[in-house]
């Protein structure tokens, strides 16, 4: 049995790659949301509850978290969800793998690196540092097997610059966006990022470290919305970058933009991922940049 936490884009990804090539998988959610698959055993339950999460978990030979809380209630909702997977994942020996991001670097003056300090000076990326050295404790005193796949900003169907721009795109409206246009910055495919946490929980190599997913080459985000046009058939459009004032001031009103600003930093200057690692050690290649879109196009 295969469960995963959290049903957004990367864990209804997982669910379905999980169920499509025969595993049983329990997806958990509070809703009982997710995938409507034959493979798939949807459960409202809340993962934080560490009694129940035991009991959801007792057969499991993986746990996958793919949960988000909202931006602005990381330092509250994330320590007790986090601990709650680590007592079971110790409990029922399962594998857990992590799905993480770039945040718990900080800002950054070169291409990033598994091995590079966990220096995030941000609200957002301390606590994904502290949830990151918690597993890992826990792993290094034979508690648990844990490993850790970080992605950069999303390629997918949600919550990324495919979803930003392309409304407008379709519409021939001048595409608006919240970052500095023509900075390089790499973008992870979610589809990858899926593919990466079956690989590593089945292969011991993973274990005790983290990996960086394989993505395509770094873009600018003005680069990336003409790649979307392209991809979707449509005029070229034009692009414009919203004036950080108009951004603060959104920011008054708006929980999630005043969010955003903490991490506004990483579209500031160039923010390239290096995952290498992952390519020599699994032998796993980013999926081709516009297939990536076409899938989430279509999504």
């Amino acid at each position: 049995m295969h469960v995963i936490v959290g049903a957004g884009t990367v864990g209804s990804t997982l669910a379905r790659l999980l169920a499509e090539r025969g595993d049983r998988v329990r997806l958990i959610t509070r809703s009982g949301g997710g995938p409507d698959h034959p493979g798939i055993e949807r459960v409202a339950a809340d993962a934080a509850d560490a009694p129940t999460l035991r009991r959801l978990t007792n057969d499991a030979v993986a746990l996958y978290n793919c949960a988000n809380p909202p931006y602005h209630t990381w330092p509250t909702d994330w320590p007790p969800l986090a601990a709650s997977l680590l007592t079971a994942a110790e409990s029922s020996g399962a594998v857990l793998v992590i799905t993480g991001n770039l945040y718990v670097y900080g800002p950054v003056d070169r291409p990033m690196t598994e091995d590079m300090p966990l220096a995030a000076p941000t609200v957002k990326g301390r606590v994904r540092v502290r949830m990151w050295q918690d597993a890992l404790a826990a792993h290094r005193a034979g508690r648990i097997r844990v490993t850790e796949i970080r992605a950069s900003d999303f390629i997918g169907p949600r919550h990324t610059l495919v979803e930003m721009a392309l409304p407008a795109i379709q519409a021939g409206r001048t595409v608006r966006l919240p970052v500095p246009l023509d900075v390089p910055h790499s973008f992870t495919y979610t589809g990858d990022v899926a593919r990466l946490m079956v690989i590593a929980a089945g292969d011991e190599r993973a274990w005790g470290r983290a990996w960086h997913v394989p993505s395509p080459e770094a873009m600018t985000a003005r680069e990336m919305v003409l790649r979307v046009a392209k991809v979707a058939k449509q005029p070229e459009p034009t692009v414009r970058s919203l004036p950080k004032p108009m951004i603060r001031g959104a920011a008054l009103f708006d929980r999630f933009v005043r969010e955003f600003l903490e991490m506004r930093y990483q579209f500031e200057r160039p923010f390239l991922l290096d995952s290498s690692a992952a390519t020599a050690t699994f032998g796993m290649r980013a999926t081709d940049l516009d297939e990536a879109l076409r899938a989430s196009i279509a999504a």
